[in-house]
């Protein structure tokens, strides 16, 4: 909890899978949610419910209520209308918190501070987060700016980083090749031994091992597999198996050409 003289007031604009999770975790840091808005009137009423002195907005053309931030918890495709349809206070300081999005979508708005404030994590519902070891991403059009939003970032996270937008979309680009694209081979996996009649539980210790080992290493130094052995039998074995998934066939021998580009 954060002394009283630390506490910020914030409107949370998006009532989905990260405000849902964000707007507790302020009011635990010890931070006040003015108010929260959805498209969905019945989301911004239940996300405002769990945080105490929060009122539910429908409105956006109306003058919205007082805050120090206002985060903008919205798919990155509704930042630049929503900016355009609401009536911000004058100087007030706005912040999105998308990866691929750069500051830049808040030029031409002379009246808006922009910034960023993006977590590095995956939210999905009934997933708890724990906040202090999630990177959080800061970027602002001005040092006032960026001070709030790194005060605001270090009363949630022990991971606070300043990342211009460049850095901050190869990030993204990262994460998307080392949570996305390895939770879809996960599924491609698992339904290959739901095939087999096998249980998706074989994997576990496999996947730990990967992973564990991924994070203790440089990753292509530790690359196991058919792939790396240029086992050619074992390929063409593994590619007939696939014979009835034409696109998980394209993808292993994309993937095996891959690995064995970066022998």
């Amino acid at each position: 909890m954060l002394p009283h003289s630390a506490s910020l007031h914030i409107g949370l604009l998006g009532a989905g899978r990260v405000a849902s999770l964000l707007g507790p975790a302020l009011v635990k840091a010890g931070h006040r949610v003015v108010f929260v808005w959805s498209r969905t009137t019945a989301a911004a009423a239940a996300l405002a419910a769990q945080l105490p002195g929060a009122q539910a907005i429908t409105v956006l053309t109306a003058p919205l209520p007082a805050a120090d931030i206002y985060l903008l918890a919205v798919p990155d495709s509704a930042v630049a209308p929503l900016l355009a349809a609401t009536n911000w206070p004058p100087s007030a300081l706005v912040a999105h918190l998308a990866g691929a999005l750069p500051l830049s979508v808040f030029n031409g708005r002379p009246t808006v501070r922009g910034g960023v404030f993006y977590p590095l994590q995956t939210f999905s519902p009934g997933r708890a987060i724990d906040w202090r070891t999630v990177p959080l991403c800061i970027e602002a059009s001005d040092l006032a700016a960026e001070t709030t939003l790194l005060n605001l970032a270090a009363s949630l996270s022990q991971h606070v980083l300043r990342l211009d937008s460049a850095q901050r979309l190869k990030l993204h680009v990262a994460a998307v090749f080392a949570n996305n694209f390895t939770n879809h081979l996960l599924g491609i996996a698992n339904a290959l031994l739901a095939e087999a009649g096998l249980p998706a539980a074989l994997l576990a210790p496999l996947v730990r091992e990967t992973v564990d080992k991924a994070l203790a290493n440089p990753p292509f130094s530790v690359q196991t597999g058919p792939a790396v052995r240029r086992d050619a039998p074992t390929l063409v074995a593994h590619e007939a198996a696939l014979a009835e998934h034409p696109a998980w066939q394209a993808l292993y021998a994309q993937l095996t050409a891959s690995i064995q580009a970066q022998l």
